[in-house]
């Protein structure tokens, strides 16, 4: 009987923690957190070209933006093809 009951719990918390790993990969690759650290990119780094005193930094803070933006919308990509070649054996 107790083997059972810690049985059960043991499997109740296996059950807790893969919906707490499948929630944290739905943030990871959500579309709602890839903009937020595009906007928050983007303002990190016109915030920075303001304070130098970079000639028009909201502007020039588009390029960083952009470029991380594109970064995380081809690493999956990449990734696919990395675990093609990828031999697990």
């Amino acid at each position: 009987m107790a083997a059972s009951k810690n049985l059960e719990t043991r499997v109740k918390a296996i059950e807790e923690r893969n919906a707490r790993v499948e929630s944290d990969k739905a943030w990871e690759t959500s579309y709602t957190r890839r903009i937020l650290l595009v906007i928050f990119t983007y303002l990190a780094i016109g915030f920075y070209l303001s304070a130098i005193g970079i000639k028009s930094p909201w502007l020039n803070a588009i390029v960083p933006a952009v470029a991380f933006m594109l970064s995380t919308l081809t690493l999956p990509v990449l990734k696919k093809i990395w675990l093609k070649f990828y031999d697990t054996k």
